[in-house]
């Protein structure tokens, strides 16, 4: 039996909404659907289903009218004979697409590639593997699960260990190729799970489902890796690893197993730590690292609870069974005794700051934060200081202390700033609460009638660095104003003529050194950086945001924030407050090992990396992916390897403890396996660090065409090596599990990041660079390709809890093309960042009147907003998709943004709409190509 993949085989999906057997989408070439029958009620007399479509015209509703809802996990699978991996129906006019022969490593004349009807465009049906029961068999498996633990005891015979080689090779994913141009890539396949990663039998320990690590902490761009680097390069793939090694915010709401013994067992020689894949010899007194190969002694007390002084089953230790776990790590993981959490904010105190209302409502969130700030042991310090042209230090006393005033403190040396004493500056939360509360209640009034424009916030960070260095911790930075005097002094650099010209790529480096050298002086003394900016003008995102890029922090921009606007307010409040109650690691460091042979080569992320495989992070967040590049140094032998990821860190609350995370890969001497088992979503994800690297060292230019010409490469490898080097029939062939991968590519070189334009200010694309190289995966896949759903013509089951898993179900998503719109529509798309309700020019008043409580569409207010809250059941359904759209916990990541909501009316404001328009990246709009021309260019560049 093969090593289960979290629910994995077999290989289908769930029950409720087939996609092999799904209408076609009008667009598809099929005719657009005539219109529903009436729905009677079902829902004691709540539910009347709106004809907002109908009311305006006779023909059929929009694009979302034939498919159901979309199913609200793609986790859960449904048995074997579902239909396959990626399966989207074939248009009704065309005839089913040829045979359905598996492919074999022989290049074929394209016409002998095909799927069934049900895999329709080019989806891949469950191949027959050892380990996956034949369609409509049991599910029952081989006996190999049970015998198995018994084996690794020395009571069962054994065959060969498991990766050496010995073992028959088992089937891997087989090959599905499709054509591009004819059977287009439709958005719900980004939310499939990557291809299974299938293991030779017997491969781990124990038959755990959970032995191998779920796709929502690593991903691989690979699922089964080549055995040559050769074979690697022949591919032209990316082998990287895309890691995330936390799911939430929240400990309570990422549930890992602890293991609270302490008995950490790790390889001498390369110092793997104990996971499923080892295996045990010698009646099970040494285990062999399934890395190295080198024989370890097994511990004193791995099969004993000193707690209960009882001896355990090994079998069921959690390192054996799980992939992903926390050890509590022992003195010996301490360079010294785990240090408090410490927060030191900076308060821009200058005009602007007071002037937008920034300093009033960040004093205001931390106050009533101060409860959600991780406390447990009671030994979190905060400290505060102030910034204009000045530093101005506070000296909060200990609660119940005679003279119970704070102080404050003016040095106006920016040179060498003077430090007053530390030990006042910094108090302990617990011990100064009620002083702490006072400050925050007073501070805003103490600067109100602040005249000074000026900012000295590289002085200020100095200052910080130096009082908090000891300890270690947080430097928080809240800033709406360009620090122009004192160290790091900025100049006001934008030129809007330089836009979209070759002069923009000096905008987008940093203009003063100090940003980088600095930021690496904070590493190596433990304080990370996090830098919230809010301006109306030029801030110099390029240069402010490397203080967190090499410190593991992030930077939140909020470009022309006011307070005024209540959205803006509460925008800013709800995500600053999620920030300060997200635990975090201290002093931590993130190490990846591997099977011998491979190596990791580059990593991409926010961090300092200290040596060629050792990434330090001061602060280690919870909401950001790290990329890992792999290479292949020597031949692999054995017919799986492993890499294990491991963070060292403190928790918050002062616990020194080790997350491990394993992942195991089959390997495999045939390309075909290599392109069948590839990852789209990890591959467009190492590609998008890759191009923020070029973007930032070569240019703009520089990275859009690198992405193209690797695109390019790709399809012509496919094209000659396994395509025949046949395109007859004019059409572009392609694995089905990569089909999404031009459209994703186009949606990368027309981000806000990296798309050509003479609109976008140097601000805005710096803050998207940040984004496009900390994102986790399913959030940067949105922030790719956005989602677009028609919400007028939702299915009754759309905006209400699914019964099975009590998850708000949301409409099935729709490609990124004007084509999707119908004019009396009412559509929601959003990159996660920010949702734009779009409202159609023919709404009828009915649609008006039950999602805005306003009779027509003059009365409809745009812009910036939020959606009233009305009594009837079309709007609480409406308001319940976008809460989803925010639903981090049920997509496995970790995030604090709250996307603003634009109300956009199809005739109303044209920048609103342009800007709305821009997220449709399958249109032609300002300097870049449409979806057509783009798949145009790649055939072209293809055939020559």
């Amino acid at each position: 039996m093969s090593a289960p993949q979290e629910g994995y085989p077999p290989q289908g999906y769930p029950q409720q909404e087939q996609y092999g057997e799904q209408q076609p989408q009008p667009g598809f070439g099929a005719a657009a659907p005539p219109p529903a029958e009436e729905h009677h009620d079902t829902h004691g007399g709540k539910k009347k289903k709106r004809g907002y479509a109908a009311q305006a015209y006779d023909f059929g509703a929009g694009g979302n009218a034939a498919l159901g809802g979309q199913p609200p996990n793609p986790e859960n699978f449904a048995p074997v004979g579902a239909p396959a991996y990626g399966g989207y129906p074939a248009p009704a006019e065309q005839p089913a697409y040829g045979a359905n022969q598996p492919y074999t490593d022989a290049p074929q004349p394209a016409a002998a590639y095909g799927q069934s009807a049900l895999g329709g465009l080019g989806g891949y049906q469950a191949p027959q593997q050892a380990g996956y029961p034949a369609p409509g068999a049991p599910p029952g498996g081989d006996v190999g699960g049970i015998t198995q633990g018994m084996g690794q005891m020395g009571i069962a015979p054994q065959a060969a260990a498991p990766g050496a080689g010995g073992a028959p090779k088992v089937a891997l994913n087989q090959l599905y190729p499709t054509d591009l141009l004819n059977q287009p890539f439709n958005v719900a396949e980004l939310e499939l799970p990557p291809p299974p990663i299938i293991l030779p039998p017997n491969s781990s320990v124990t038959p755990s489902p959970d032995a191998n690590s779920s796709h929502k902490y690593v991903r691989s761009t690979l699922n089964a890796v080549p055995t040559t680097n050769n074979l690697l390069k022949k591919s032209k793939l990316p082998f990287a690893l895309v890691i995330q090694p936390y799911s939430s915010l929240h400990d309570a709401d990422d549930t890992v197993p602890v293991i609270q013994d302490q008995i950490i067992s790790r390889c001498r020689r390369c110092r793997t730590y104990i996971n499923p894949y080892v295996t045990f010899l010698d009646h099970g007194h040494r285990w062999r690292c399934n890395m190295c190969n080198l024989t370890n002694d097994v511990p004193q007390g791995f099969d004993w609870d000193a707690a209960t002084q009882q001896s355990v089953d090994r079998w069921q230790r959690a390192e054996l069974n799980h992939a992903v776990v926390e050890f509590v790590a022992p003195q010996e993981y301490m360079v010294r005794p785990p240090q408090p959490l410490v927060y030191l904010f900076l308060f821009d105190v200058s005009y602007n700051a007071v002037n937008n209302g920034l300093l009033a409502t960040s004093a205001r969130t931390i106050l009533d934060s101060l409860n959600r700030i991780p406390n447990a042991d009671r030994r979190t310090r905060l400290g505060f200081m102030a910034v204009d042209s000045s530093l101005h230090y506070f000296t909060v006393p200990k609660d119940g202390e005679e003279n119970g005033e704070t102080n404050m403190l003016v040095v106006s040396d920016l040179d060498e700033p003077f430090l007053p004493i530390p030990q006042e500056l910094l108090v302990p939360l617990s011990e100064s609460r009620a002083n702490i509360e006072t400050f925050l209640t007073k501070l805003p009034g103490m600067f109100q009638n602040n005249v000074i424009t000026t900012s000295c916030m590289g002085s200020a960070l100095r200052a910080g660095h130096k009082l908090i260095s000891p300890l270690g911790g947080k430097l928080v930075v809240l800033t709406a104003t360009l620090p122009n005097v004192g160290y790091g002094k900025l100049d006001l650099r934008e030129d809007p003529k330089a836009l979209g010209t070759s002069k923009e790529n000096a905008l987008l480096q940093t203009q003063n050194s100090f940003y980088k050298s600095f930021a690496v002086e904070c590493s190596k003394n433990q304080v990370s950086i996090d830098m919230f900016l809010f301006s109306s003008q030029y801030q110099d995102v390029a240069s402010l945001s490397n203080l967190p890029r090499y410190t593991g922090g992030q930077t939140y921009f909020y470009p022309g924030w006011s307070a005024v606007r209540s959205e803006d307010a509460i925008k800013f409040a709800s995500e600053f407050s999620d920030y300060l109650s997200s635990e975090i690691g201290l002093e931590a460091v993130l190490r990846v090992r591997a099977t011998t042979g491979l190596r990791m080569n580059t990593f991409y992320g926010n961090f300092f990396n200290r040596s060629s495989d050792l990434c330090a992070f001061p602060a280690f967040p919870r909401d950001q992916a790290y990329v890992v590049e792999v290479a292949i140094d020597e031949t692999l032998t054995k017919n799986f390897i492993c890499m294990q990821a491991a963070v060292l860190h403190t928790t918050s609350n002062g616990e020194r403890r080790i997350r491990v995370l394993t992942l195991s890969l089959p390997t495999t001497t045939i390309l075909a396996d290599l392109y069948a088992s590839a990852d789209q979503c990890a591959i467009t994800t190492y590609f998008s660090h890759k191009a923020v690297e070029r973007a930032l060292s070569n240019g703009l230019e520089s990275a859009r065409e690198s992405l193209q010409s690797k695109l390019i490469e790709l399809l012509q490898t496919f094209k000659k090596e396994l395509a025949g080097g046949n395109m007859g029939g004019g059409g572009l062939q392609f694995p089905a599990n990569l089909r999404g991968l031009p459209t994703l590519f186009l949606g990368l070189i027309k981000n806000l990041g990296l798309r050509k334009s003479a609109q976008i200010p140097s601000d805005l694309r710096s803050a998207a660079l940040c984004l496009l190289s900390t994102l986790p995966l399913p959030l940067m896949m949105q922030y790719i390709y956005p989602r677009l759903y028609s919400l007028h013509d939702m299915p009754d089951n759309v905006g209400i809890p699914d019964p099975e898993t009590n998850e708000i179900v949301l409409p099935s998503p729709l490609n990124l093309s004007s084509e999707r719109l119908v004019p009396y529509g009412l559509y929601l798309i959003t990159d996660g960042q920010t949702q734009f309700l779009w409202v159609g020019r023919d709404a009828v008043p009915q649609l008006l009147e039950d999602v805005f409580g306003v009779p027509d569409r003059t009365q409809v207010k745009v812009g910036k907003s939020s959606l009233p809250e009305l009594d009837n059941d079309f709007n609480e359904r409406i308001r319940a998709v976008l809460l989803k759209c925010k639903d981090y916990r049920s997509r496995g990541v970790g995030s604090i943004i709250q996307p603003h909501l634009y109300i956009v009316k199809e005739d109303g404001d044209p920048s609103l709409k342009l800007w709305a328009q821009t997220m449709l990246i399958e249109d032609r709009a300002d300097q870049g190509v449409s979806f057509q021309q783009w798949m145009g260019t790649l055939r072209e560049k293809v055939m020559q």
